[in-house]
């Protein structure tokens, strides 16, 4: 196992959501009920050593504070009919290998980034003529724990002090869970997308 710092994220209004960025975050994405700390943060990836060279993300962490979690408490928007999930957890699809966590104000301001985009470019995908290059760059820039196409960038929104990092999500597409944990005071310490159970997929690594 290692750790992967991923830079700052921003958290103006302390609303927050976890979604797949390329496929889910748009103006209807919305925030977790609980809501978080406000201000900017580290980012940090959990990350698995399957074998030398080949690596996948376990989880993804934003920490408040730093007083360790006590327990933790599933992410969820308040609407969920907890009796008809399809899975044992709630959680967010992610349908192309990536995820984010970002504050509503970030995902407005990529929402308006992406409608310029797009504006500007109606003949183009915005992942294989812009994004791409972005995940190579920071391969180049951070190699460590990247394959050659890129694994994770924390890309900053034009005209903004805010970013939207996105990560490759563990196994690839699937279904996965947010967590927020509780220092021993009771407060938000920290909040985690959790892609890979390291006890339940990788048992000898324990």
């Amino acid at each position: 196992m290692h750790l992967l710092d991923m830079g700052l994220v921003n958290f103006p209004t302390g609303k927050i959501l976890a979604v797949d960025p390329l496929v889910y975050l748009d103006r209807s994405a919305d925030p977790y009920f609980t809501t978080v700390p406000t201000g900017i943060f580290p980012l940090t990836a959990a990350v698995v050593e399957e074998q030398e060279n080949h690596y996948r993300y376990a989880a993804v962490k934003v920490d408040f504070n730093n007083e360790q979690a006590i327990y933790y408490i599933e992410a969820l928007h308040s609407d969920e009919d907890l009796s008809e999930l399809e899975e044992a957890y709630s959680g967010f699809c992610v349908d192309a290998g990536l995820g984010t966590i970002v504050d509503i104000e970030a995902r407005d301001a990529y929402c308006d980034f992406i409608e310029a985009w797009e504006k500007k470019n109606p003949d183009y995908n915005a992942y294989d003529s812009f994004f791409s290059e972005e995940f190579k760059n920071s391969q180049k820039k951070f190699p460590r724990f990247q394959k050659q196409d890129g694994d994770w960038i924390n890309f900053p929104l034009p005209g903004t002090e805010l970013s939207v990092p996105m990560f490759q999500s563990g196994f690839g597409d699937g279904f996965y869970p947010v967590y927020f944990g509780y220092d021993g005071e009771g407060r938000v310490c920290r909040v985690v997308v959790q892609f890979i159970d390291i006890a339940l997929s990788y048992p000898e690594k324990k």
